[in-house]
């Protein structure tokens, strides 16, 4: 019996013959079915399953159940300090480094349209934070900012004599979380060139043309042709890097323990305090406010 005949006896019901559209749908029913299973023991499963947690009392004892004491951890959670702060600190965090590491990539991508000797190497050379190891590139940071032998001190206090006295820019709390927005800013602006080199490429040159021998200088080319022609890869990237970062967790934790943002304190919670509902409570509200800036987003800027 060939491959054929045998996927139409499969779909056969009862002895009736199924239609040929019939036979197409539950094929493709069938194609999708791994992948639909898949998903759900990877992703809906374990978002059930901390919906579940979030509303217990989880013991760490073996053999004990857990304890249902419905919204009293959200309720905990709304009274306390430390999550707002948290709070602040992620939505800081991601919305400044998001703009910078775009402003970059788009910035570069600018520069490195232009044709010049070397123009290959330098593209490369471009993607060397963004495909370093996090763990690698985070110590050689902190072995720069270091206050006692770190280059960026020195130079500072050294070389251009600014007399700062001792700087400690990770471990100051008011200072740690803008460095860690500058370093993840540098390390990811390469992921927004790439998205957007390839657009900037596609431009018409005759726009521009006919935009220079209308008399408008390059800002004006810029703002009205560049930007218009750029806006939903744009406001993509920027989509993008704000779902990477509003759940960032290795960045942070690696570069400075001054800095709290809701991934951290969602471990803490869960895994150093060992408090497994609470901890699975922040992050369904971690969840819940990222789902709900995107569908905002998406229906407001993307307009989708």
């Amino acid at each position: 019996m060939s491959v054929q005949d045998r996927v139409t006896s499969f779909f056969d019901r009862g002895g009736t013959e199924r239609t040929l559209e019939e036979k197409e749908e539950l094929l493709g029913y069938a194609l999708i079915l791994p992948s639909i299973l898949l998903v759900s023991v990877i992703i809906l499963y374990p978002l059930a399953y901390n919906v579940y947690l979030s509303f217990h009392e989880v013991p760490l004892a073996p053999g004990e159940s857990a304890l249902f004491i419905g919204t009293q951890h959200y309720a905990d959670l709304l009274s306390d300090p430390a999550f707002w702060e948290a709070l602040y600190n992620t939505v800081v965090f991601t919305f400044f480094s998001d703009l910078l590491a775009t402003a970059g990539g788009l910035f570069a991508a600018l520069l490195l349209n232009r044709a010049f000797r070397g123009r290959r190497l330098v593209r490369g050379l471009m993607l060397l934070p963004y495909v370093a190891p996090i763990i690698a590139v985070a110590f050689a940071w902190r072995w720069m900012l270091d206050p006692l032998f770190g280059i960026v001190p020195f130079i500072l206090n050294n070389i251009f004599n600014l007399n700062l006295g001792t700087i400690d820019l990770l471990g100051n709390s008011d200072s740690a979380i803008w460095t860690v927005i500058i370093f993840d800013a540098w390390r990811y602006f390469p992921f927004a060139f790439l998205m957007l080199i390839a657009r900037v490429q596609a431009i018409p040159e005759e726009m521009y043309e006919a935009a220079r021998i209308d008399g408008a200088s390059r800002f004006a080319q810029f703002k009205d042709i560049t930007l218009p022609e750029l806006k939903y890869i744009l406001a993509t990237v920027f989509l993008l890097r704000w779902i990477w970062n509003f759940n960032k967790f290795a960045d942070v934790w690696l570069l400075t323990r001054e800095v709290e943002t809701l991934p951290i304190f969602t471990y803490q919670t869960a895994f150093a305090n060992f408090e497994l509902g609470l901890g699975a409570a922040i992050s369904m509200v971690l969840f819940v406010f990222l789902i709900s800036f995107v569908l905002i987003y998406v229906n407001t800027v993307l307009e989708w």
